[in-house]
C-alpha cells in the first residue's frame, strides 16, 4: 500500500511538474503576454523608485533647516505620539495611586479674527486626558498603563499606545485609581472613593522594579474638516492643552513619600531652547492642577509603505489593456472556439507573479532610500507588509481577469478597456483626489471595484486616535479583506457573464 502510495505522490509531482510546464511554454511563446508582464513589472519598480528618489524631508529649527527626527517608537515596534505633563515619585515592586479628579478644563487656538491678536477659546478636545499613570521611565516610548478621564468619551484605561478599555461614562468628580502587582496593572474608578468598579487591567511584560508612578494631563490638537465650497473637504488641526484639577491624592508602595518631581515630556524646543507650549504644574497644598498639550497615543502622522508602491496605478492600465487584447484577439483571429489562451487562470496567475516580483523588489528598496532622505515610513509589523505586497499583486491579478471578462463579454477592445478603467481606477481616483464629498467617495470605495483597492491600507484606524479618516487621508470604508472581496465579486460577476455568453454564442 506504501508503493501505491508512493506512486500517486510521484504521478501528482510529475502531473503538476508537466501542467507547470505546459503553462510556462504557452506563456513564453505568446509576446503579448511577456510584454505585458514585463511591462506591469517594470512600472512598478520604476516608478515605485523614481517617486521614493525624488522625495525629500526637512525640518526647520529657528533659521537652520535639519534633518527632522526619526518617529518615536512603542514597545510593539508601532509609531507613537508621547508627549504629556507628568507629575511623578518613583515606585520600586507593587504600590498604588489614588486620585480625585474635580475638573477638566482647557483651551482652543482657533483662527484669528483680528490680525495680529491670538484668538483662544475655552474648550476641551474629544480625546483629552488626565488621571494617574505608571511608567517604566521617563524616556519617550517606554512601556505605561494609565486610567483617566476624557473630554468626551468618559473613563478609560489605556496602556503601551494601541490598546483602549472603556470604563463608564460619567462628568466630575470622579475617582480613579492604578494599582501594580508584579507586571499587572489594574485600573479602578469610583464615583465616590468608596465603591469602586474596575476598568481593566494590562500586563507589562518585563516591568522593571522601579517605575514612575503620577498624575499627568495631554490634549491633543484640536482637528476639525470642512466641507469644500466646491470638492471634498479640508482638515486643519490646531493647538490645544488640558487643565486637570486634582485632589485627594494617596499612594502607596516601597520608594514612595519623596518630593514630587514634573516632567514635560515630549516637549519641543525653540530655537533658543525655550520650551514650545510647554505644560505646567500648580500646587496647592494637596491640590494638583496639572496643565498638558500632546498625546499618548499610536501616531497617524508619516509616510505609509503603500507609497513605495505608486507604479501600482499605470501599471494596472497596463494589465487592463494586455488583458483585453488577448481575449479580443482570439475573436477576431476566430481562435475563442479552438485554443482560448487568454483564460483567466493564465492570465491572472503571470499578473500575479509578476506583481509578487515586483512589489517585494520594490517596497524594501524604496524604503530604504525614502530613510536615507529624512523620510520615515511609519512601521508595520511583518504580517501587514506581507498583506500589503501580496494583496496589491492579487489586487492587479484580479483586475486582469475582471478585464478579461470584459473584453470576452464586449468583444471591442476600446470599449472593454474604458468599461474597466472606468469601474476600477476612476471610482479610486474621484475618491482620493478630494475631488467629491466625503460620503460619497466613501460610498464609490464600498458598492465599486475600486474597493479592492483597501488591500493595500497598512495603518489602522484608532479610535482613540483624534484624525482625519477619510479617503483623501489614505483610509478606506472597508477594512482591506472586506474591500478586496467586493473586487473578487465584480471579477467572478463578470467571468460568469463572460461564461454564459460563451456558452451561448461560441460553443
Amino acid at each position: 500500500m506504501s508503493t501505491i502510495y508512493r506512486s500517486d505522490v510521484r504521478a501528482g509531482r510529475d502531473g503538476f511538474g508537466r501542467l507547470l510546464h505546459a503553462e510556462w511554454t504557452k506563456f513564453r511563446t505568446v509576446r503579448g503576454w511577456v510584454a505585458g508582464a514585463t511591462i506591469s513589472a517594470l512600472l512598478i519598480v520604476g516608478l515605485g523608485l523614481l517617486f521614493a528618489t525624488g522625495s525629500h524631508s526637512s525640518c526647520m529649527k529657528g533659521p537652520v533647516e535639519v534633518p527632522c527626527p526619526a518617529p518615536i517608537l512603542g514597545p510593539g515596534g508601532e509609531a507613537v505620539e508621547d508627549r504629556f505633563y507628568f507629575v511623578h515619585q518613583p515606585l520600586d515592586g507593587d504600590g498604588s495611586i489614588t486620585v480625585r479628579v474635580n475638573s477638566m478644563t482647557g483651551e482652543i487656538r482657533k483662527p484669528d479674527v483680528t490680525p495680529g491678536v491670538r484668538n483662544v477659546v475655552s474648550g476641551v478636545v474629544p480625546w483629552a486626558k488626565a488621571g494617574v499613570l505608571i511608567k517604566e521611565s521617563t524616556r519617550q516610548g517606554s512601556p505605561y498603563a494609565a486610567v483617566m478621564v476624557t473630554g468626551s468619551h468618559g473613563v478609560r484605561m489605556q496602556h503601551n499606545f494601541t490598546e483602549d478599555v472603556a470604563g463608564r461614562p460619567g462628568g466630575y468628580p470622579r475617582w480613579l485609581r492604578l494599582t501594580r502587582t508584579g507586571d499587572t496593572i489594574t485600573g479602578e474608578e469610583s464615583p465616590d472613593g468608596r465603591q469602586w468598579t474596575r476598568v481593566g487591567t494590562a500586563r507589562l511584560a518585563g516591568l522593571p522594579a522601579q517605575v514612575r508612578i503620577g498624575l499627568f494631563a495631554a490634549s491633543p490638537g484640536d482637528v476639525t474638516v470642512t466641507p469644500n465650497a466646491a470638492f471634498g473637504s479640508v482638515e486643519a488641526s490646531r493647538f490645544a492643552a488640558a487643565t486637570a484639577v486634582m485632589d485627594q491624592v494617596g499612594v502607596q508602595g516601597k520608594g514612595i513619600g519623596g518630593t514630587w518631581k514634573s516632567d514635560d515630556i515630549g516637549v519641543s524646543l525653540g530655537p533658543d531652547g525655550t520650551p514650545h507650549h510647554p505644560g505646567r504644574l500648580v500646587r496647592t497644598g494637596g491640590t494638583f492642577t496639572v496643565t498638558g498639550v500632546g498625546d499618548i497615543a499610536p501616531s497617524a502622522d508619516g509616510s505609509v509603505i503603500e507609497r513605495t508602491l505608486t507604479g501600482t496605478m499605470i501599471a494596472l492600465i497596463a494589465v487592463i489593456v494586455v488583458a483585453v487584447l488577448f481575449v479580443t484577439a482570439e475573436y477576431r483571429r476566430q481562435l475563442i472556439r479552438t485554443t482560448l489562451l487568454a483564460s483567466p487562470r493564465r492570465i491572472g496567475a503571470v499578473t500575479f507573479v509578476a506583481g509578487l516580483a515586483a512589489n517585494a523588489v520594490t517596497m524594501p528598496i524604496g524604503r530604504r532610500i525614502l530613510q536615507g532622505n529624512n523620510i520615515y515610513p511609519l512601521p508595520v509589523s511583518t504580517l501587514t507588509e506581507l498583506r500589503v505586497v501580496a494583496g496589491v499583486a492579487a489586487l492587479l491579478a484580479l483586475a486582469a481577469v475582471f478585464a478579461l471578462a470584459l473584453g470576452a463579454l464586449f468583444r471591442r477592445s476600446a470599449t472593454a478597456v474604458i468599461a474597466a478603467i472606468a469601474a476600477i481606477l476612476v471610482p479610486y481616483v474621484l475618491a482620493t483626489a478630494s475631488l467629491l464629498p466625503e460620503g460619497v467617495s466613501e460610498w464609490l470605495l464600498r458598492i465599486t471595484p475600486a474597493a479592492g483597492f483597501a488591500i493595500q491600507q497598512s495603518m489602522p484606524e484608532y479610535p482613540q486616535v483624534l484624525d482625519h479618516y477619510a479617503p483623501v487621508a489614505g483610509y478606506f470604508p472597508l477594512p482591506p479583506w472586506a474591500g478586496f472581496a467586493v473586487l473578487c465579486g465584480y471579477a467572478a460577476a463578470a467571468l460568469a457573464l463572460a461564461a454564459y455568453r460563451l456558452r451561448r454564442s461560441d460553443v
